[in-house]
């Protein structure tokens, strides 16, 4: 849940919503931060001037708007207002969460009116911290926009949540914890004191209690605001527009701009839409899932890689104290380049932790803060911003494409010493000698990252050793029963992959390999536990 608490913050204020009106581009703001980044435009350019030159840009038209959003190039993406020819451009500054925003060319004048009812200055523009693009307002300035009911209330229960343990009113000492809140004697009660004095019994068996917290919404809480229409203040919402994609009133139906529009009823789109976000999260969640499998599959490749590390140290140092005196400076610029691909390896792979733990974040928060949104219960206001959260669900499952949890960097050391030749041409009697004392291969490594199960099968793969001189002719693969039983041969062969089938579902088996030659039969690797399925896919 607590994921979901940048999805609840003004990118202006940094803050909490406070009272959030809904921008043409589906973004949020605080009324009062809005107001704080409004630009005065040019007389020219004001929307009066505009439709009388005949242009008809609506406060909804972004192919034209989006023309009046500079973008700087010397500031990473970040753009300053500048859309207007005659306009000088306004500096940006940063909010408390690192958005740019836009400040007011002059300073507000002093009124004891509310933000809401506030005049706003003429010919004003505001310019979306988020996206950047910039809206001509209209006479009704900023009540044009509608407000965030969905939103105001997810950021109520949310900090309804985060809330203190509630304490019984009737404790006569050191208060206890409250368990249950009577609705009708509006008291909190600790289970003592409710057996004491609110027993369940007579004219107190009809009291309904409820948890603290549920208790405390209910007694601090408003009545539901109902959600009105923008263009007619007096009239609630009662159909949904099509075109638009917005609810509208039965006024704007019979008078205004939506009369010629194809209309639905708003229960039958909340319900629709309520359904395809819930349609589009479930594929949401399972990227989310995927993550979460990558970033351990990520973490057990630092861990190989850093087995992997010390494993070829140990093979270059062996080989290098097999060398004469004048080769110890260059096993010391050998060992230097294997600490930079080590290192580099590392930086690859935990760059790629990082990235994916954000995005895994960011995925979180959306998921949560669109569950608790689907709870709302106010269809006007959960039509309000649908659309803009089914295209954000869709937008994010698409970052989890394809090559986005594919790991960057192998574990393996592409890195090979040749000493024989100089072996040889310098002390070809040792070189003999460290060859015969070791006939038998080395052992095979398990490589992980290939390694899988799909249903009732396991794919196992393995690999000789890095700097290893002694050619193996065949490996043996073991399985044990399942049930942590004898190891029985499953595999003899020449191939480093092998594909064991017929295992038991639900099953979790041990896997071990080793190599041989004429002379004799290498160590075990390390055992690797597989768990088959649950059942068939």
């Amino acid at each position: 849940m607590e994921e979901m608490e940048e999805e609840l913050k003004c990118p202006v204020c940094g803050s909490f919503y406070r009272e959030p009106i809904i921008l043409p581009c589906s973004h949020n703001l605080c009324q009062a931060c809005a107001r704080n980044i409004l630009v005065q435009t040019p007389e020219s350019e004001s929307p009066q001037s505009r439709r009388a030159s005949g242009s008809g840009v609506s406060d909804y038209d972004y192919l034209d708007l989006d023309k009046m959003s500079l973008y700087s190039e010397a500031d990473s993406g970040y753009g300053s207002y500048g859309g207007f020819a005659s306009a000088p451009t306004t500096p940006c500054q940063k909010s408390p969460n690192g958005v740019r925003v836009f400040p007011p060319a002059m300073p507000p004048p002093p009124t004891h009116l509310s933000p809401a009812l506030a005049p706003v200055p003429r010919n004003s523009c505001i310019t979306c911290p988020q996206c950047h693009r910039s809206l001509i307002l209209d006479d009704r300035g900023l009540r044009g926009f509608p407000k965030n009911r969905v939103l105001e209330g997810v950021i109520d229960r949310y900090q309804q949540s985060k809330a203190a343990a509630l304490k019984c009113q009737l404790c006569e000492k050191a208060p206890k914890e409250a368990t249950v809140m009577c609705e009708q004697c509006d008291v909190f009660y600790c289970d003592p004191c409710r057996l004491r004095c609110h027993p369940p019994r007579g004219p107190l068996a009809k009291h309904r209690l409820v948890p603290p917290a549920q208790g405390r919404v209910s007694r601090r809480l408003s009545p539901r605001k109902v959600s009105t229409c923008t263009d007619h203040e007096l009239e609630n919402h009662s159909m949904y527009c099509v075109q638009c994609k917005m609810p509208v009133c039965y006024q704007c139906l019979e008078e205004g701009k939506h009369s010629s529009h194809e209309v639905k009823a708003l229960g039958a789109m909340w319900k629709l839409h309520k359904s395809q976000l819930s349609q589009a999260l479930n594929g949401l969640s399972d990227r989310a899932k995927e993550a979460k499998e990558f970033l351990v599959q990520l973490r057990t490749m630092v861990q190989q890689i850093q087995e992997n590390s010390v494993e070829f140290e140990a093979c270059l140092v062996a080989q290098c104290d097999a060398l004469i005196d004048a080769l110890n400076r260059r096993k010391a610029q050998l060992l230097a380049r294997v600490n930079k691909e080590h290192e580099h390896k590392l930086k690859v792979v935990r760059d790629q932790i990082s990235h994916c733990t954000v995005k895994l974040r960011q995925t979180t928060g959306l998921m949560e803060y669109c569950l608790e949104v689907i709870k709302e219960n106010d269809p006007s206001g959960f039509l309000q911003i649908s659309d803009a959260l089914i295209r954000r669900v869709h937008l994010t499952e698409d970052q989890w494409g394809k090559g986005t949890l594919t790991p960057r960097m192998t574990t393996d050391f592409d890195l090979s010493l040749d000493n024989s030749p100089l072996l040889q041409s310098i002390h070809q009697l040792d070189f003999v000698q460290v060859k015969a004392s070791s006939p038998v291969p080395a052992t095979p490594i398990l490589q992980l990252e290939e390694c899988c199960t799909h249903n009732n099968s396991a794919t196992l793969s393995w690999k000789q050793p890095p700097l290893s001189t002694v050619a193996a002719e065949g490996y043996i693969l073991e399985l044990d029963d399942g049930s942590g039983g004898q190891f029985r041969e499953v595999y003899v062969g020449k191939e480093t992959m092998c594909t064991v089938d017929g295992l038991h579902f639900n099953s979790t088996y041990n896997a071990r390999v080793k190599a041989f030659n004429k002379t004799g039969v290498s160590p075990y690797s390390k055992t690797l536990v597989l768990q088959t399925s649950e059942g068939r896919c």
